[in-house]
C-alpha cells in the first residue's frame, strides 16, 4: 500500500450536449443558472424553459454540423488524464487523481464530488479550465461544487485556483501554436484574439473577465513581439437582445478587409474545442471572411493537451497557495 498522500484535482468546464437529445436539457440548465439569468423562481424557471425550447432547433443545426454533439467532455477527459500523468510523474509525495466537473451537463459537480469522496483525498485542488475569471464561468462552477460537497458531507482541505490569464505555460502554449501561422503570408497579418462575449451589464457589475482577456492577450503579444497594430481583442458568440462587450469579431473582420490584411484568429478564452470554435470560427466566420475578400484566414487550434499548457496547470496545482478554502487569484 502506498504511503503517498492523496490529492484530488477537480478540473471545471461548462460542458456540452453529448448527443442530440441532450441539447434542450443542456440549454435549460444553462439558462436556469442564476449567474446567467438573475431572476427569482418561478420566473427564472419559466424563462429558461422558453429560451431552451426556442433555441434547441437552432442548436441542433449547429451540433449536426460537427456530428450531433459537443466534443468538450471527450477533450476535457483527455486533459484530465494527461494532467494526472504529469502530476504523478512530478511528485514523490502525492498521488493525484484528476476528476472532471461540468456545469451544465454530465459529469455534473455532484458526480465529480462523489468520485472525489470515493478516492478519499487528503487535499482537493479546484482548477477551472477558464484562464480568465468570470462570474458566468468560474464562480458558478465553484458554487455548484460547494453545493455538491455539502450535500454529501465531504469536508477536505481545499485550494481554489481562480484565474491564470498570463500563466507562463498557457502563454507559451498559445505562442507555440500562433508562431507558425504568422509565417509565409502574401499580405500583412493581424492577430485577432477572439474571446467568448459577455453582456455589458455583467462587466459593469464588476466582472474582471475583459481585464483578464486583455492581460493574457498582452502577454502573448509581448512574447511574440507583435507591434500594437498587429493584434486586437474582439468577442464572439453574442446571444439575445442585450448589449454585449466589444468590438465584435464581425467588426474586426470588416476592419481587416478594409485595411487589406489577413487574419490569424486565436480563440483566447477556449482551451478545448467547442461549437464556438468548430462551427463559428471554422465555418461561419471563414465564410464571412471569404465574402469580405480577406485572402488569409487562419484559425489557431486550442491549447488542448499541449505540453506547455499541461505543465503550466501542473505547476499551479503543485505550487499555488495552500490555505484551506482560499482562492489563488490573478496570476
Amino acid at each position: 500500500m502506498s504511503d503517498k498522500k492523496r490529492r484530488a484535482v477537480v478540473i471545471f468546464n461548462l460542458g456540452g450536449p453529448d448527443q442530440t437529445r441532450a441539447i434542450q436539457p443542456f440549454l435549460f440548465n444553462l439558462f436556469y443558472d442564476r449567474a446567467i439569468i438573475d431572476y427569482p423562481n418561478p420566473i427564472r424557471w419559466i424563462i429558461a424553459k422558453i429560451i431552451a425550447g426556442r433555441r434547441a432547433p437552432i442548436a441542433r443545426q449547429i451540433y449536426d454540423r460537427i456530428g450531433g454533439g459537443s466534443p468538450i467532455v471527450h477533450e476535457t477527459r483527455q486533459q484530465a488524464t494527461t494532467l494526472q500523468d504529469q502530476l504523478n510523474r512530478q511528485s514523490d509525495e502525492w498521488d493525484h487523481q484528476v476528476v472532471v466537473s461540468m456545469r451544465y451537463w454530465h459529469p455534473f459537480a455532484a458526480e465529480a464530488a462523489q468520485s472525489v469522496a470515493d478516492y478519499g483525498p487528503d487535499e482537493i485542488v479546484l482548477l477551472p479550465l477558464f484562464p480568465q475569471y468570470s462570474v458566468t464561468t468560474t464562480k458558478t462552477g465553484f458554487a455548484a461544487w460547494d453545493r455538491a460537497v455539502e450535500s454529501i458531507g465531504l469536508k477536505v482541505p481545499t485550494r481554489r485556483i481562480s484565474s491564470y490569464p498570463a500563466q507562463d505555460g498557457w502563454v507559451k502554449a498559445q505562442c507555440d501554436l500562433i508562431q507558425p501561422a504568422l509565417q509565409d503570408a502574401s499580405v500583412p497579418l493581424r492577430v485577432l484574439f477572439s474571446a467568448h462575449g459577455l453582456p455589458k451589464k455583467t462587466v459593469k457589475a464588476g466582472d474582471p473577465y475583459p481585464d483578464h482577456v486583455a492581460i493574457g492577450a498582452q502577454a502573448i503579444a509581448d512574447r511574440l513581439a507583435l507591434s500594437q497594430n498587429e493584434w486586437v481583442i474582439c468577442y464572439q458568440s453574442r446571444v439575445g437582445p442585450m448589449e454585449w462587450i466589444g468590438p465584435s469579431l464581425d467588426d474586426e473582420l470588416n476592419r481587416a478587409a478594409g485595411d487589406g490584411v489577413g487574419v490569424v484568429i486565436v480563440p483566447i478564452s477556449f482551451v478545448s474545442e467547442h461549437s464556438e470554435t468548430l462551427v463559428e470560427l471554422d465555418m461561419d466566420y471563414q465564410l464571412i471572411a471569404d465574402k469580405l475578400g480577406i485572402t488569409i484566414y487562419r484559425r489557431i487550434p486550442v491549447v488542448g493537451v499541449s505540453k506547455p499548457f499541461i505543465e503550466g496547470l501542473a505547476e499551479m496545482v503543485m505550487t499555488s497557495k495552500s490555505d484551506n478554502g482560499s482562492e489563488t487569484g490573478l496570476i
